[in-house]
């Protein structure tokens, strides 16, 4: 019996650990959100994560194979003996990513592992300690920016393998920072110098922090860091994991069912159920799935990073190039659908997820697979103009019936969906209005600005 109850609270704290760590979408942001910088992010909708590092040699969990005790840490360090890069190719990895569609791309430029991917002054990385012997992530950097793409960059702000940092496994603790302050401090003057380094050798458009539920913002000095990044660059944007100063919402992997509070946010989500590379791990979601999950968090208002995990040598497998390709070329004819649009409307209006221009006049119908007979749309206000295919401009018949008084009795639309006209993946449908978008509830007419009900 105790041995159960020991495994019963072992896995609560580890529930507990993962929720904390991994965020839910309700973190608390800085109360200096500039909705201006954030506009790039908000028209961008999908962005690309790289997990890259010494834990593609083995096909191991990134850091948390060592911290949860699956292998041994001087064992998980001598992957450095591994890493090769010996294929990688930042300029074909950069025009991957602009074939996607992404707007943006976060690469790991050092996890909770301690082991940097750039030629860093403090610390473990790849040009002194692997044979690479490569800057990893300056090129990469040069080559987004030679695509128009935004460069992202995670780090982790914990640093499990530093003899300075009081955390190295889950059973282990190597001390206390209330209790030897001074080593606190140097961990701190460590982090504080990677940092700097990253914001004065990449200058970031967008920061990716991790790592931050080990300890309170005020210990982390995160004030600090917001100030110091944005003294760099005022135009910089920085995620939620920052304890009260970041700009957007990250929740992860658990696909939201409702709106996340926060006004900027962001999925990040795996193609199968790793982040890294992990060649056992073969559950691959499909171009589809993954279509779908898009389409649900851009009717939402959010964004989505989906993650990628290359080989120790560079290679980023064919499985995830697949689905990449499949992404892109469905944006790719259905761009006006998905950037620069926002939140679309409930689920009570239409049963499938939609965006709206940023002039509202324009509403998109994501409708998967086949329609049965007829769309309908529903609690809309104005008079709809036309209805046409995304990506073809094919039109569409259309019939409002029920109308008696529109100021009060708004009528259901039935849109005609022909066979030929579907889309392998998810065929998108323009509706353009006569004006504005005004919606119906049960208490009435409801104008842009007014509360609505949570999406989906």
């Amino acid at each position: 019996m105790k041995n159960i109850r020991s495994q019963f609270l072992f896995a609560l704290v580890a529930c507990m650990s993962f929720l904390t760590s991994y965020g839910q979408g309700n973190e608390k942001l800085s109360d200096a959100v500039d909705d201006r910088k954030m506009e790039w992010f908000a028209d961008a909708k999908l962005g690309i994560f790289i997990h890259w590092g010494i834990y593609a040699v083995k096909g191991i969990d990134e850091s948390w194979s060592f911290y949860n005790g699956k292998i041994a840490h001087k064992d998980y360090m001598k992957q450095l003996e591994g890493f090769t890069a010996g294929k990688y190719d930042p300029a074909s990895w950069a025009a991957l990513i602009k074939e996607s569609g992404a707007q943006y791309a976060v690469l790991t430029s050092r996890h909770h592992d301690g082991v940097a991917l750039w030629d860093s002054k403090q610390g473990v990385n790849t040009v002194k300690d692997t044979p690479a012997k490569r800057d990893l992530v300056t090129p990469f950097a040069a080559a987004l920016r030679d695509n128009d793409i935004k460069v992202g960059m995670y780090y982790s702000l914990s640093n499990w393998s530093h003899n300075d940092y009081d955390e190295f496994t889950r059973e282990e603790k190597r001390y206390d920072i209330k209790e030897e302050p001074k080593r606190w401090e140097r961990y701190k003057k460590y982090m504080f110098g990677q940092i700097g380094e990253i914001a004065e050798n990449f200058n970031p458009d967008l920061w990716w922090f991790d790592g931050d539920w080990e300890h309170s913002a005020e210990e982390w000095e995160a004030p600090r860091i917001r100030e110091l990044l944005l003294k760099k660059n005022p135009n910089t944007i920085i995620n939620s994991r920052l304890q009260g100063y970041g700009d957007y919402s990250t929740p992860e992997q658990g696909t939201p069912i409702f709106n996340p509070p926060a006004e900027y946010w962001e999925l990040c989500l795996t193609m199968n159920g790793s982040w890294g590379y992990q060649p056992l791990d073969t559950a691959y979601k499909t171009p589809y799935e993954v279509i779908r999950i898009f389409a649900d968090m851009i009717s939402m208002g959010g964004n989505l990073l989906l993650d990628i995990g290359p080989k120790a040598n560079g290679e980023i497998p064919g499985e995830q190039v697949h689905i990449l390709k499949e992404l892109g070329k469905w944006l790719k004819k259905h761009k006006e659908a998905v950037y620069a649009t926002r939140k679309g409307i409930d689920l009570h209006y239409f049963y499938g997820p939609t965006t709206l221009s940023k002039d509202r006049k324009t509403l998109y119908l994501f409708v998967p697979g086949s329609p049965q007979k007829e769309l309908v749309l529903k609690g809309i206000k104005n008079k709809i103009t036309s209805v046409s295919v995304v990506g073809t401009g094919e039109k569409l018949e259309f019939n409002t019936k029920g109308a008696i008084d529109w100021a009060k009795y708004p009528g259901i639309s039935y849109i005609k969906v022909p066979n030929r006209v579907i889309d392998p993946y998810m065929t998108v449908l323009k509706v353009t209005l006569d004006s504005p978008l005004e919606l119906f509830n049960k208490y009435g007419p409801q104008k842009e600005g007014d509360k609505q009900e949570e999406s989906h």
